[in-house]
C-alpha cells in the first residue's frame, strides 16, 4: 500500500511521525571499510566511522572493500532508489590505476561494450592519461550501470589487473578535495539545484518506475487458471481390489 501521507496514521497507538526533510552526505571511504549496516565477519562498515550526530542513512550503491573515495548517504531511501536506478542515467566516475602500460587499443572493447561470463556490460567511457611515468598506468572509467565490480572484471577481460580504485563523482556529487574518512553535508538549496528531477515531482516517477519494474518482474509468472463450474467431474476411478 502506497502511503502519500502520515496524517491520523499510527502504529501500536503511537501517532506516526512526518518524514524528515531530504538531507545528503558526502563520505571519503578509505580502503578496508565495508559498505553494509553489518559485517558478520566484524570488519569495520562505513556506519562505524561515521560521526555520531548524523541521523539513521542509508548509502547510495557500494563501494567493495579495496575500494575508496566517494560514498553518497542519505536519510531518504525515496532518494536513495532513484540515485541507483539506470533510468535516472547518473555517471560514476572513477580514477583506475592498472599494472604496466596500457595501449589504446586495448580499452576500445570496453567502449562498445561486452559480455563477461555470460554478463553483458554496456559500453564504458575509458580516458587514457596522457602523462604516464612508472610501473602503472592511470584510467578514468565513467559508468552508468553499476554492476557488481564492474571495473575490475571489464578491466581483467582485457588483460589488465588494477591496483587501486577511487570514485571521484556520482551523478552531480563530487569528491574533491574531502579528506580520507571525512563526511560533509550537502546544503538544501545546493540539494535542490542539483537534483531537480527529483525534487521537481519525480516522487511520482520514482512511483511509476518502481510499478513498471515491478509489472516488468512479474511478466513471466505463470497465472492460475480459473475452475470452470460447468467442466464435467472427471468419473472416479475404479477401487483396486483389498487384499487379503
Amino acid at each position: 500500500t502506497l502511503v502519500t501521507s502520515t496524517d491520523g496514521l499510527a502504529v501500536d497507538g503511537k501517532p506516526v511521525r512526518a518524514a524528515e526533510p531530504t538531507k545528503v552526505w558526502l563520505l571519503h571511504k578509505p580502503i578496508g571499510i565495508v559498505t553494509t549496516n553489518f559485517d558478520p565477519e566484524g570488519r569495520t562498515t562505513v556506519f562505524d566511522i561515521l560521526p555520531p550526530r548524523l541521523p539513521r542513512v542509508v548509502a547510495v550503491g557500494r563501494l567493495d572493500i579495496n575500494s575508496e573515495g566517494l560514498l553518497v548517504l542519505t536519510n531518504d531511501g525515496a532518494l536513495s532508489r532513484w540515485l541507483e536506478l539506470p533510468q535516472t542515467g547518473l555517471p560514476r566516475r572513477y580514477r583506475v590505476r592498472v599494472f604496466g602500460t596500457v595501449k589504446e587499443s586495448a580499452l576500445r572493447p570496453l567502449r562498445e561494450g561486452v559480455t563477461v561470463e555470460g554478463v553483458q556490460y554496456g559500453a564504458v567511457g575509458v580516458e587514457l592519461d596522457a602523462d604516464q611515468t612508472g610501473a602503472n598506468t592511470w584510467l578514468t572509467v565513467t559508468l552508468r550501470e553499476g554492476k557488481n565490480r564492474e571495473i575490475r572484471r571489464l578491466m581483467e577481460h582485457v588483460g589488465l589487473t588494477v591496483n587501486r580504485l577511487m570514485r571521484i563523482e556520482y551523478g552531480p556529487f563530487a569528491l574533491g578535495t574531502l579528506p580520507r574518512g571525512a563526511v560533509e553535508p550537502v546544503a538544501d538549496d545546493t540539494l535542490r539545484r542539483m537534483l531537480p528531477g527529483f525534487f521537481d515531482g519525480t516522487r511520482n516517477t520514482y512511483v511509476e518506475i518502481e510499478r513498471k519494474t515491478t509489472r516488468a518482474s512479474r511478466a513471466g509468472w505463470a497465472k492460475a487458471k480459473l475452475k470452470d463450474p460447468q467442466r464435467r467431474k472427471r468419473a472416479p476411478s475404479k477401487p483396486s481390489p483389498k487384499s487379503e
